[in-house]
Parts: C-alpha cells; sequence; structure tokens
C-alpha cells in the first residue's frame, strides 16, 4: 500500500503521546538516584538499583514489537493498544514511587514503571514507520526527538518550578526524606502520561493490513501461533540483520553506557564538585538534586529546539555525519563538567515563576553539547535502520534494536558495580570524564556505517 504523505499536523498528533512517556523517563533519570540515597542507599549501590530499566527493555520490548506485528483490530488497531496499556501501569508507579519506605520498594516500583514504559515505547517507534513514507521518516523521527526533549524538560524543572513559586521548600520533605516536590513532580507526571498518549489515541488512525496479512493473522490466532511465531520472529530477524544494523552496534554501545554513567552519577558528581559533599541529608545534595533536573532540563530544551533543525543537516551531510558531530559535542560537554561552577555567571533572564531573574552559570554550557547529542541520538540512528530493514519486520527488527541499547546498559550496570567504580578511584566525577570520552568513540564509530539502500532489502 502507498501510504500518503501526512501533513505536519498528523505527524504532531501520532507522535503527541511520545511526551508523556518521556515526562515519566524524565523523572526517574533525574530522581531516583537521589531517592535511593534518600532511603538509604550508598554510591556502590546505586547501579544495580537501575537495573530495572535496561532487563524490562530487553525482555520485553522486541516481545511487544513482535506481538504488536502480529496484531489487528479494526477498533484499536496495531500499535495504540499498547501505548494505552503501557501508560496506565506507569502512571499507577509513578503515584505510588515517592511513597517509597525502603529501597527495594522504590526498586520493585521501578520495575514496574520501566515495564509500562517499554511497552509503550517500542510500538511507538514501529508507528512511525507504519505510518510514514521514506521521505517523511527523519521528521516523524524528529518530531519524537522534540516530544521527548519536551517532555524530559518539564519533567527535569517541575520540581524547581514548585519551589519558585512558593508551594514548597527545599528544606520540605516527607517521612521518607524524599521531598515534597518531588512527590508532586511525579504525580503531575502520571498525569501527563496517560493524557498525552489517550490524545494520540484519539485523533491518529493505523492503517489496516493487507488482505493477505490479515488472514495470516487470523489464522495465527485460530492456531494459537502467536507465540511461537513472536520468539521465531525474533530469531529469524537476527540471523539475517542488516549490515547497517550490525554496524550500528559499537555506537548504540559507547554512547548508551555513557548514558546510564551520566544518569546515575551527575547528581553526587555535581554535589562533590560544586559543595565538596556526598552526603544526601546536606542541604549542598539537595540543591545538586535540584541543579540535576535543571541540567537535564536545559539539555532536553536544546533537544527539542534543535530536534527538527537537525532534519536539512541530515539530508545535506547525511545522518551519520550528523550523529558524528552531535556525540563529539556531548562528549566535550560531559569532560567540562567537573570544571564549570555555579559562581560564574554568563547571563541572566527573566524569571517566568517569580520576580527578580534567573543567573545562567557557566555550569549549564556542559547541557548545550549533550543536549545535541540526545537529540541526535534520539533519531539519527533510527532513521539508518528504518531504511534497511523489511517493512513488515519493522516492530521485531525496532524491539531488537532496543537490545543495542539495554545491553550496554546491563554492562555498564554490573561492571560499574563491580570493579569500574573502584578502578575509577569510587569518584563519581570520574564516571562523568568516563562517559565523556564514551560519547567522543560512539561518534567515531558512526563515520564507519555503510547505508544500505532500502531496494535492496529483501523481506
Amino acid at each position: 500500500m502507498k501510504k500518503p504523505k501526512l501533513s505536519f499536523w498528523q505527524i504532531w498528533n501520532m507522535n503527541f503521546g511520545f511526551f508523556g512517556i518521556q515526562f515519566s523517563f524524565g523523572l526517574q533519570q533525574s530522581n531516583m538516584s537521589a531517592i535511593y540515597k534518600y532511603l538509604g542507599a550508598s554510591e556502590h549501590e546505586i547501579p544495580i538499583l537501575w537495573l530495572a530499566g535496561p532487563i524490562t527493555g530487553l525482555i520485553i520490548q522486541p516481545i511487544i514489537g513482535a506481538i504488536s506485528d502480529g496484531t489487528w483490530s479494526p477498533r484499536f488497531g496495531r500499535r495504540k493498544p499498547f501505548f494505552l496499556i503501557g501508560a496506565l501501569l506507569a502512571s499507577v508507579a509513578l503515584i505510588f514511587m515517592p511513597f517509597s519506605s525502603t529501597i527495594w520498594m522504590a526498586a520493585s516500583l521501578l520495575w514496574i514503571l520501566d515495564a509500562g514504559n517499554n511497552i509503550a515505547l517500542e510500538p511507538y517507534r514501529a508507528f512511525v514507520s507504519d505510518k510514514l513514507n521514506r521521505d517523511q521518516l527523519s521528521l516523524g523521527f524528529l518530531t519524537q526527538s522534540f516530544f521527548t526533549g519536551l517532555g524530559s524538560t518539564l519533567a527535569n524543572f517541575t520540581p524547581a518550578i514548585l519551589i519558585s513559586l512558593g508551594f514548597f521548600a527545599l528544606s520540605d520533605t516527607m517521612e521518607n526524606g524524599i521531598p515534597v516536590a518531588t512527590y508532586w513532580a511525579f504525580f503531575i507526571g502520571a498525569f501527563a502520561s496517560i493524557a498525552s498518549v489517550l490524545y494520540s489515541v484519539f485523533t491518529t488512525k493505523e492503517y489496516p493490513p493487507t488482505e493477505e496479512e490479515l488472514k495470516k493473522i487470523q489464522a495465527e490466532k485460530a492456531q494459537g501461533h502467536i507465540i511461537p511465531r513472536m520468539f521465531k520472529d525474533i530469531i529469524e530477524a537476527m540471523k539475517v540483520m542488516p549490515l547497517t544494523m550490525k554496524q550500528l552496534i559499537p555506537v548504540k554501545f559507547f554512547t548508551w553506557y555513557a548514558m546510564f554513567c551520566y544518569w546515575q552519577y551527575l547528581t553526587s558528581t555535581l554535589s562533590l564538585s560544586l559543595f565538596g559533599t556526598l552526603d544526601q541529608n546536606t542541604d549542598g545534595f539537595k540543591q545538586a538534586q535540584v541543579l540535576t533536573g535543571q541540567a537535564n532540563g536545559t539539555y532536553n530544551i536544546v533537544c527539542f529546539m534543535l530536534a527538527f533543525a537537525l532534519v536539512p543537516l541530515a539530508r545535506k551531510i547525511g545522518a551519520k555525519g550528523v550523529h558524528f558531530v552531535s556525540l563529539l559535542l556531548g562528549g566535550i560537554g560531559l569532560l567540562a563538567i567537573p570544571y564549570l561552577n555555579i559562581t560564574d555567571i554568563m547571563f541572566s533572564i527573566p524569571n517566568p515563576f517569580g520576580d527578580g531573574s534567573v543567573a545562567i552559570s557557566t555550569l549549564y554550557l556542559f547541557s548545550f553539547g549533550l543536549g545535541i547529542a540526545w537529540a541526535s541520538m534520539l533519531a539519527m540512528p533510527y532513521q539508518l535502520l528504518a531504511g534497511s530493514i523489511p517493512k513488515d519486520k519493522t516492530g521485531v527488527y525496532m524491539g531488537i534494536f532496543n537490545m543495542f541499547i539495554v545491553i550496554p546498559m546491563i554492562i555498564q550496570i554490573f561492571t560499574m558495580q563491580y570493579f569500574v567504580y573502584d578502578w575509577l578511584g569510587s569518584n563519581p566525577i570520574n564516571v562523568i570524564r568516563l562517559a565523556g570520552i564514551f560519547l567522543i568513540l560512539g561518534g567515531v564509530f558512526a563515520l564507519f556505517i555503510k547505508e544500505k539502500k532500502p531496494e535492496s532489502v529483501s523481506a
């Protein structure tokens, strides 16, 4: 079936649910390490407590991708039911997370939260390939980058905004030590998750399968072959993996290893480099948590502001060229973090949430480079991949491709937990330096990718 060209607002509407999914991810990226520390975790325990994300992604996304490829309902569609189920699970976990009384309660809720997000996330990637022709793929995936940046930005800034508006003070905490502003940020995230997905579900229709595809789906359902086909599809797809997909493996390894280092240890790095402490009971650590949200919010602002600008640039110099330059800038930004501070002021802007102005310090310089890298990471690899995979296996390949994200995260968790953190002098600042080097290495490997024309891809 020839796909019609969609308008900008049609592409906007279909991707709007990504906003809520990424709001949820943004909350955990900026707050989970601090929540664990408030509940009594040590620096050495932080990596293993992040295991939920990559494990649920590794298990759920390929399975959901394969199942959604073989799903069709005239009323609910193919991918949309998974968006909705995932958003509901994530919303429930977000509501209960700040009430955690123990480390393992918080860790268990994170497993539910990540399971919900992953159920929604993978079909959303396939949704773009389902709906858009090749000429609009860049716009589709970069629209997702825009909503990723917007959702994560608001998630990261929400605690600081609530404090700036005077609803809560930095010192206001719940009985478990978690700041009250953090609780309300998670509550707002729960609403954003379900509301934005519902908007996409009700404003976007999916294309029905061809008669041949429909007969195959119905036959598998009648014979109970959905689960066997799912595993068969995953195994067969991995055997005939396109060359472009294989060449993306080292790129994805270094970039996602780096990002997990960053998310786990930025708060501790800022607390140590700016305030000279790793004690979670000090005001310095609480201020570092707020700064983490603001820094992450800044790089996500850069992400969604530049997401659409990368479209013409990718057409001019190619997706791999854009990815190399972007990761290089991101790596330089992370390497600069220990040399930046909050006392050297670059400029001031009017305070949108109160009187006076907000001083912008040199600390935020790294966020500009990381924001460019983040926008590229969320779009360019998928653009490179989308043109090299069989169209009838989009879901399963997108699910397998997610393994290139979560396996580096799993490797990061166990290596950091058992020897890398000690090898780096048990210093979170050195973890951030390692992340910067790895982003640059990911960019270098991107230059070796050979794109494969879609005509040469067989189903």
